[in-house]
């Protein structure tokens, strides 16, 4: 595999996917038992924003950057483990979906994170170094979901955000969400992936459907209009989300919009299958 998340860390996808994850945590945490978490295309953790990576497309100015400088409301579980990271108001460092569900692990709870890139792996087993409740295997994502499901804990979220570069890629990942949600019917579960067309967003949709999975939550944030071509945005399936999430949803995707893409973004949000 080639892709390397640290090149688009802090991207308008990211804004979407981590928002979303964070505040899901945070709504698990409404009951004191303890919650799993699984995310099985981890990356390294932790991003340098002056990196050679990130400095090379800068995508994270358009991003994060523009949502760090805006700050709108709603989203302050998210906003705030940045705002943590970066204590002089400058953007620095960004964190990756590892960084911002450690961020959010109460007592008891638990992060278990899969990373097939050797090199990745290696940054990722070193920043979860030190962190008892954080484990990082080089593996498989759509292996990990398997071998790590259902959890003891019983509640939690599975997070998949695979990097798209397999021609099965939504074969592959429609069939591992399937089975792990056989596995576990009662966990939830935080698909990303991106939108340059609308057919591979009704066929992972579709896939998803005829694997069993019964109803989701659709979630898209477009920065341009769609035309085939470019990365025009990104999109959720949220699987068994917490009560109130398509609510807050609601409330903050026309803020998130208005700050990313104020003349040519949109969004949308419904249910599928259900």
């Amino acid at each position: 595999m080639n892709y390397r998340h640290a090149y688009h860390a802090g991207n308008h996808g990211d804004v979407l996917k981590h928002a979303v994850l964070a505040e899901t945590i945070r709504r698990l945490h409404d009951k004191p038992t303890p919650v799993f978490l699984l995310d099985t295309h981890a990356g390294i953790g932790l991003y340098d924003l002056s990196a050679d990576e990130a400095e090379k497309t800068e995508e994270w100015r358009s991003g994060i950057g523009r949502i760090f400088a805006a700050s709108p409301p709603g989203i302050d579980a998210y906003l705030d483990i940045v705002r943590a990271l970066n204590p002089d108001g400058e953007l620095a460092a960004y964190p990756g979906s590892p960084a911002i569900a450690s961020a959010l692990l109460r007592t008891g709870d638990r992060l278990v994170l899969a990373e097939l890139h050797p090199e990745d792996a290696d940054t990722l087993r070193a920043w979860a170094r030190g962190r008892p409740a954080v484990s990082a295997h080089q593996r498989d994502g759509y292996e990990s979901i398997g071998a790590f499901l259902p959890p003891p804990e019983r509640r939690g979220l599975v997070v998949v955000d695979p990097p798209y570069e397999r021609d099965d890629e939504i074969r592959a990942l429609a069939a591992a969400v399937a089975a792990g949600h056989r596995r576990w019917p009662g966990g939830r579960w935080l698909l990303w992936h991106p939108i340059k067309d609308r057919s591979a967003v009704w066929k992972l949709q579709e896939a998803l459907l005829a694997g069993g999975v019964k109803g989701f939550l659709a979630v898209e944030l477009l920065v341009r209009p769609i035309d085939g071509m470019q990365l025009a945005g990104s999109g959720l399936i949220l699987i068994n989300p917490p009560f109130g999430l398509d609510a807050w949803l609601r409330e903050i995707l026309p803020a998130v919009r208005d700050v990313l893409a104020p003349q040519h973004g949109s969004y949308a949000l419904q249910w599928v299958g259900e």
